[in-house]
């Protein structure tokens, strides 16, 4: 059976209720918060509550200037950052260290204070790959449009925001906030989660002139510092202000923690107009979440039964006789309803529609867009881009920043994508970066790449060897690399690419025998192109490859071949001493021919004189001592 529709305010008060007992977490703790005045050196402190804004440092590229603030809601901040198109098409700010959590996140726009620069850059902005936001002419003359602002889950310890050139200006921001809040923040129901994003379309504090954010409120930290604008009447004539300094009970509660100076004011109707109308501008086709706020703070109205109305949105009928002192349970005490509702045309119309004689009141409105969060790409794909990004040194001007495949509106150049519902991603099925200028060599990260078709390099100055790694990627249909500085051999893992369809390697510096297993493939209506590499054999077309060797007889025959040039030189060498040796003997021996001849005369006259005293000797064994004697008493004179 049906819930009674009367019943469903006060069963959403009873949930919020509810919800803030099993808040995670804790009013005495702090909320963490990072604030950045964009272009800052150092950091700032803003009047009038002191609030702390850090440097910009490290997080993004662009360019610092000097600030004109667009709204005198904008943080008293005198510096901002912008990124021309030049740069590249979109320029994140990368935010680490961020706690698992719920967070507030808000991007203040401002004008760049150069005479040269267009006074309103119109671009768009995207939290987490999700688009939250696209800035419309005219926006500096609307205080509300000056920030974007929405309500992110951040689970991964960092947060994403970037911002995508439309062509018209270039993107400025003055200050970037980063607040989180309780992890129930704004829980609208069936479909809350990590997987929505609510963008803040309006939020209004009724009944005053004066816009104040949380801080000016006094408000708890963990509501997210929150912009209230300030609307006095609906319209002028037909209900007017009201407003208490009693204390309201129940205001800053878990989770919300809205501000109790919101429910000192309202906007009440007269006899003459009782109903209220309040009538926004939105997005056609799109899922709204409002958030109305009530206090009973006319002191006229003591019970129960006073004062009671419907509450109509588009004309629907969401809340039947409320009764704002019967579901708080007192004056002056806060009450939040909430619905989430479908629109279809361009306005969201709010009415209050009084019952029995009395008229209506309230004290707030918060409207905020359910945007279905972007399923991010892989991040090892995206590590793989960044890698082959940083390898071929990729021109500015194509920017790969952020989410290669979300926001959808805003793609990477060169960067085809496709949706896997399996692992709920997105996944880079093809890369189009022919005639870029790009030059480097290929990484072997590029295999990380495991759901690319099609690779198109062509035309560009890349240059070493072609990875191997390419066999990884086993759903390669196209492969060009034509035109390049590419050097070494093809790869034999290609080979194993068996959706490959067409390979064109030609224009390149390639040698060496085209891998067995690719010649194969010709026979299967493939289309390959090796052509103008000067050494490559082994297909038809190209020149017959000689005898195969291997590395390892390669390396032995040129050793070998050292080695013998080596033996053939110290050959050289010891011949050449030789000869050396025997023309200096000859020049000697010619220089010295004359005392050699006499001495050969002397020699054979002393061995003939010896031959002849020996033969006396035989002759004369017997004769006596004397001759003996008279032979060894001298030498032999000759004359």
């Amino acid at each position: 059976m049906p819930m009674p529709r009367s019943l469903l305010p006060l069963v959403s008060w009873a949930l919020l209720v509810l919800l803030s007992g099993f808040s995670v977490c804790s009013a005495d703790s702090a909320p963490y918060g990072m604030r950045i005045s964009c272009g800052a050196r150092e950091d700032i402190h803003t009047p009038p509550t002191n609030t702390l804004w850090y440097k910009d440092f490290a997080y993004t590229g662009g360019t610092p200037a000097n600030a004109s603030r667009p709204s005198f809601i904008s943080p008293l901040l005198h510096t901002l950052r912008y990124f021309p198109v030049s740069d590249g098409p979109e320029n994140c700010y990368t935010i680490g260290g961020v706690p698992v959590g719920h967070y507030s996140v808000r991007i203040f726009f401002g004008l760049v204070n150069q005479t040269n620069f267009d006074d309103e850059p119109l671009f768009d902005i995207s939290v987490q790959g999700t688009q939250i936001s696209s800035l419309q002419p005219g926006w500096t003359n609307k205080d509300d449009q000056s920030f974007a602002e929405a309500i992110v889950f951040l689970s991964n310890g960092t947060v994403s925001i970037c911002f995508h050139s439309t062509g018209h200006g270039d993107p400025s921001i003055l200050a970037i906030e980063v607040l989180q809040i309780d992890d129930r923040a704004y829980s609208f129901g069936p479909g809350w989660g990590q997987g929505t994003i609510q963008r803040t379309v309006s939020r209004l504090s009724c009944g005053t002139t004066s816009p104040k954010f949380g801080v000016d409120y006094s408000g708890d930290q963990w509501g997210g510092d929150r912009f209230w604008d300030a609307i006095a009447t609906f319209i002028a004539g037909s209900d007017q202000e009201l407003s208490t300094e009693q204390a309201i009970k129940a205001a800053s509660s878990a989770p919300n923690f809205y501000p109790e100076g919101l429910y000192q004011t309202a906007i009440v109707g007269t006899s003459n107009h009782p109903e209220l109308e309040y009538i926004a501008s939105v997005d056609s086709n799109k899922n709204y979440s409002i958030w109305l706020h009530f206090a009973e703070i006319d002191s006229l109205i003591t019970g129960a039964g006073q004062r009671v109305f419907d509450i109509l949105i588009n004309g629907n009928v969401m809340f039947q006789d409320v009764d704002i002192v019967k579901l708080s349970g007192d004056q002056y005490t806060a009450l939040v309803m909430n619905t989430t509702v479908s629109v279809s045309g361009r306005t969201l119309t709010i009415t209050l529609q009084p019952k029995a004689g009395s008229v209506s009141l309230i004290n707030g409105i918060e409207v905020l867009e359910i945007i279905a969060a972007e399923s991010r790409t892989s991040s090892a794909e995206v590590s793989a881009l960044k890698t082959l990004k940083t390898a071929l040194e990729l021109p500015v001007r194509l920017g790969w920043n952020g989410d290669p495949c979300v926001p959808q509106q805003h793609p990477w150049s060169g960067a085809d994508c496709q949706y896997n519902s399996t692992s709920n991603s997105w996944e880079i099925d093809g890369l189009r970066l022919d005639n870029q200028g790009l030059r480097g060599s290929l990484p072997t990260e590029i295999s990380m790449l495991q759901h690319l078709q099609s690779i198109n390099l062509s035309g560009n100055s890349i240059q070493g060897t072609i990875p191997s790694s390419f066999g990884n990627i086993t759903s390669l249909q196209i492969l060009d690399l034509s035109y390049n500085d590419f050097n070494g051999s093809i790869p034999g893992s290609l080979g194993q690419l068996t959706s490959l369809k067409k390979l064109y390697l030609n224009g390149n510096q390639l040698s060496g025998k085209v891998p067995a297993a690719l010649g194969g493939r010709l026979l299967h209506g493939a289309s390959f192109n090796f052509t103008d590499n000067a050494g490559l054999c082994g297909i038809p077309g190209l020149p017959t490859c000689g005898p195969h060797l291997s590395s390892g007889a390669k390396v032995g025959i040129a050793f070998g071949s050292c080695l013998a040039f080596l033996l053939l030189l110290l050959c050289t060498v010891c011949w050449y001493k030789r000869q050396q040796n025997v023309l200096l003997a000859q020049k000697i021996a010619a220089r010295e021919a004359p005392y050699a001849k006499a001495r050969t005369h002397f020699s054979r006259d002393i061995q003939m004189a010896r031959h002849h005293n020996h033969h006396n000797n035989q002759n004369n064994s017997h004769g006596g001592a004397m001759t003996t004697a008279a032979t060894e008493s001298g030498p032999i004179l000759l004359s």
